[in-house]
């Protein structure tokens, strides 16, 4: 098939990344996969025009509002994929809940990366009960060899108080009032480094010579860079909301905090009690080995964009296997 897939592709961002991935699934199993960025469309008429003129015989949509409700009305069978912010963020926005809503009904599968939010979408939207399935994301990780890690910090200011330790933040510039004030403190701060995003190889490969990965986020759908963290047998602090803890065990695949004194006082402890790093690091890379498989992943959505060929109905049901271990059913 010919497939448009649309995302918010903001470089170096995990809906990129997660979308890249994706579509490598797809067309591995030999479909043409058209990957565009949704906010390059302003009406649903623009996508119209793109179906028409790329022969597209079905869609994908990564974000249930941004990318989703522009693939209504348009007379090819579409599947969805929660980001995120759909769930924690638009679902509050009376208009866009409705929206959303709208656009569950006309899809014919919709994807959640944890129990949480199917649940949350579900109590949501009744109606596409049926429809939602659970796959968590594949996780791979392959840092840059020859990364190098002193050239790396060798502007980076060490912390007064304790000179061997400091914070390296990384990231695109995506709120640029958010951004002026980040730099602002940074600036004002001994011991912490902003910079810019960069090549996954060389993030992984700074990852991995940290001693732990932060997660400050306060709404996630599941975060890529905690996985990969465990991933590369690193500890992990995250604030502790829904979607981080679905991924992160207190005390067992990482550690949780709800406020900046929490998450001074566990990161003390992590530092100073070697036994506890060395735990959450084998539960961690374990948990993702056994949870994250990249081959699973890739198996569920090739299976599930198979259901957008046809007529609705005409398709039978998920893969035993499929549905246990990787959908959750």
């Amino acid at each position: 098939m010919r497939l448009l897939f649309l995302a918010v592709l903001r470089p170096h961002t995990g809906n990129a990344v997660t979308a890249q991935r994706v579509r490598d699934h797809l067309e591995a199993a030999g479909h043409v996969c058209v990957l565009k960025d949704a906010f390059d469309f302003d009406s649903p008429s623009e996508i119209a025009e793109l179906i028409q003129a790329e022969g597209l015989e079905a869609a994908l949509a990564l974000h249930l509002y941004r990318g989703g409700r522009l693939l209504q009305g348009h007379g090819i069978p579409f599947g969805i994929i929660f980001g995120g912010t759909d769930l924690n963020e638009d679902v509050n926005h009376g208009e866009k809940n409705q929206v959303m809503g709208k656009v569950l009904e006309e899809a014919r599968f919709a994807v959640a990366f944890t129990e949480s939010m199917k649940e949350t979408a579900r109590l949501q939207w009744p109606h596409a009960k049926g429809k939602i399935y659970v796959q968590s994301q594949g996780i791979t990780t392959v840092p840059n060899a020859t990364f190098n890690w002193n050239t790396f910090l060798q502007r980076a200011e060490w912390h007064q108080e304790e000179p061997n330790v400091y914070m390296v933040i990384v990231g695109p510039e995506v709120d640029p009032v958010f951004t002026r004030e980040v730099k602002a403190k940074v600036k004002r701060t001994a011991g912490v480094r902003l910079i810019p995003e960069m090549p996954q190889g060389d993030l992984h490969a700074a990852v991995k010579n940290c001693f732990a990965l932060v997660n400050s986020s306060v709404s996630e759908g599941m975060s890529a860079a905690i996985l990969e963290a465990m991933d590369l047998e690193v500890p992990v602090l995250a604030r502790n909301i829904p979607g981080n803890a679905a991924v992160v065990k207190h005390e067992v695949t990482g550690l949780l905090f709800s406020d900046p004194q929490e998450f001074v006082r566990l990161a003390k402890r992590l530092v100073s009690d070697p036994a506890l790093e060395k735990e959450v690091v084998a539960n961690g890379s374990e948990y993702v080995r056994t949870c994250h498989s990249w081959r699973v992943e890739r198996d569920t959505y090739q299976h599930l964009v198979r259901t957008l060929e046809g007529s609705p109905g005409t398709y039978g049901r998920l893969p035993g296997a499929i549905r246990r271990t990787a959908l959750g059913e």
